[in-house]
C-alpha cells in the first residue's frame, strides 16, 4: 500500500472510531480525541474500534485506550453492551 493511502486509512479510522464513540457515549472529549489520533498501530485502532462497538461504557473504553499494543483481546462480560441495559456495571 502507498504511504498517501496508509495515512488515508489511518485517518478514516480515527474518524470511525471517533463517530463509534459519539453515537454510544454522547460527547467525546478533546484529550480522548487527542489519543486517538497518537496511535500509530493500525491493530490497535481497529481492535479499539470494537472495543467502543461492545463496551457496555466509556470507562471500559478508556481502559482498554490506557492498555495500547499489549492489549489483544476482546472477550468476557466486560464486553457486552447490553450489560448496562440489564443493570450491569
Amino acid at each position: 500500500m502507498f504511504s498517501y493511502e496508509e495515512d488515508a486509512g489511518f485517518v478514516q479510522d480515527r474518524e470511525d472510531l471517533i463517530s463509534v464513540l459519539r453515537m454510544r457515549f454522547g460527547d467525546v472529549s478533546p484529550g480522548i480525541i487527542e489519543s486517538i489520533y497518537d496511535l500509530k498501530d493500525l491493530d490497535t485502532l481497529e481492535r479499539l474500534i470494537l472495543v467502543a462497538s461492545n463496551a457496555p461504557s466509556l470507562k471500559v473504553f478508556l481502559e482498554e485506550l490506557e492498555e495500547g499494543t499489549e492489549s489483544f483481546r476482546i472477550i468476557g462480560d466486560r464486553f457486552n453492551p447490553i450489560d448496562t441495559m440489564l443493570g450491569g456495571d
